[in-house]
């Protein structure tokens, strides 16, 4: 025979069963342990996550750096080019006046002043 019960609001219930709980709780342990679990992942993933978040940010500043080194370089070599084309260009005129000199040197007597 089933003794039938009523909670406060008068609504019919069933005595409780030990082995029915003793699962519930079972299962509420199983849960609660899971969603540890979970929250700990989480906190690991997030804590990871902010990590990656600052090396990212490190990287950019690198990146940005060598950015800034690789335009200087570049202003240094275009200067570089600049001076070498001067340089070129007066080390021509020096070959034509040593040109121009030896040209009027030839068939002249090297004792006559």
């Amino acid at each position: 025979m089933t003794a039938d019960f009523h909670d406060l609001a008068g609504v019919p219930r069933v005595a409780e069963d030990p082995i029915a709980q003793s699962e519930i709780s079972a299962l509420t342990r199983r849960f609660e342990q899971g969603q540890e679990t979970t929250d700990r992942e989480f906190g690991i993933v997030k804590s990871d996550l902010t990590a990656v978040r600052l090396q990212v940010g490190n990287l950019d500043q690198k990146v940005s750096n060598l950015d800034e080194k690789v335009d200087q370089l570049t202003e240094g070599f275009t200067a570089l080019n600049a001076r070498f084309d001067a340089l070129e260009a007066k080390s021509d005129r020096n070959q034509a006046q040593i040109v121009e000199l030896l040209t009027a040197l030839v068939g002249k007597n090297p004792n006559e002043s």
